[in-house]
């Protein structure tokens, strides 16, 4: 039996890693999944802390994970793995991990067992994006109530729909990329005066789903609020977005197009929890709660609102995208352009974001 800490000493030395992935994969076939766990654990305590670690101990390392998280029957030395590697940013990977491969039910060990309350707090999240509940008294506790997780709502709301989730196999995974699509709406009614409101806090707010973009990528965002001298006529929001002198609307190709609440919310949704060209996937948990977050600061809610008050605000306001409609945006794959309207059709604010590889 090859000890785990020599094969993760001896993993620099290689210049391909399948053998390693092929041999973890024989030993959790023939029941011994403490193996793999105990390998997980000597590459973590060997490179983990290691701001830049080799490639072969994050490939090797990352194929362990999914073998243990994906896995039925050995939740236990999955849980092992994590408890011992995995810091509060990366528990949202492994959430991600075990609820996409796993019923509700077949969870309950890490609600009950040991695991770490970041883990719990974003299952509970990732069990509710796709469609199911929990139900243990591990709701109940401190832990959970003062997680900022826990203002989110416990079943996805009209608004959010069915948002697209990654899908993960042992060998890798694929996720959906942010797409708004909106025909172009026929310019028309007076456009009103504007004075810009914008403070650094609303722009941040606004930003909340976009943020990865430009923190560890090559993203560019712009988020704006203004206040309207009249009444803005949802046909006249192409007239005043000219009019604002927006670096993403300068020269456009082409007019903003009407959307829905729905639509915007599974766009952040996904710009947030799969990240920009380099990554920086916030997973489901959190981008459950940026793309809120965003939401609720283009509708214009009040700090300390309530999801159901955000949501009820947000359904009332006016929404269009104009994501590609000039040169600003990079057209790779990742662009948004937003704009919401008041409900009493005096305060516009704006998103747009892209990034490029």
């Amino acid at each position: 039996m090859e000890d785990p800490e020599e094969v993760a000493a001896g993993l620099t030395d290689l210049d391909n890693v399948t053998d390693v992935w092929a041999a973890a994969d024989r030993r959790l076939a023939a029941g011994d999944a403490a193996y793999v766990a105990d390998l997980g654990i000597a590459v973590w305590q060997r490179y983990g802390r290691d701001p830049a670690p080799p490639w072969q101990s994050t490939s090797v390392f990352d194929h362990i994970l999914r073998l243990l998280t994906l896995t039925p029957g050995v939740i236990e030395q999955a849980l092992r793995l994590i408890s011992i590697t995995l810091d509060r940013r990366r528990c949202r990977y492994a959430a991600s991990l075990l609820a996409s491969a796993h019923p509700p039910r077949a969870l309950d060990a890490v609600f009950s067992g040991v695991a770490a309350e970041e883990l719990r707090a974003c299952l509970l999240q990732e069990i509710v994006l796709r469609g199911g509940s929990v139900d243990h008294p591990w709701t109940e506790s401190s832990h959970w109530r003062h997680h900022p997780l826990a203002w989110l709502p416990r079943s996805l709301t009209p608004m959010e729909g069915r948002p697209d989730l990654p899908a993960y196999s042992r060998t890798g995974g694929s996720g959906p990329v942010p797409s708004l699509t909106a025909p172009p709406a026929r310019n028309r009614g007076p456009v009103p005066a504007a004075r810009e409101t914008t403070t650094d806090t609303e722009a941040a707010a606004i930003s909340s789903a976009v943020a990865n973009w430009t923190e560890r990528s090559n993203g560019r965002i712009e988020a704006r609020t203004f206040a309207l001298d009249g009444d803005l006529d949802p046909g006249a929001v192409g007239g005043l977005l000219r009019s604002l002198r927006l670096a993403s609307f300068e020269d456009p190709k082409t007019e903003p197009g009407p959307c829905t609440v729905t639509q915007v919310w599974q766009l952040l949704f996904t710009a947030a929890s799969c990240g920009g060209a380099y990554g920086d996937a916030q997973h489901g948990a959190y981008g459950r709660l940026l793309a809120w977050r965003s939401v609720a600061a283009l509708a214009g809610a009040p700090h300390g609102a309530s999801a159901v008050e955000v949501e009820a605000l947000a359904q009332q306001c006016s929404w269009h995208s104009y994501a590609l409609a000039t040169d600003w945006f990079e057209d790779v794959t990742w662009d948004v352009g937003l704009a919401a309207g008041s409900p009493d059709r005096r305060r516009l604010t704006v998103l747009a974001a892209t990034d490029t590889d």
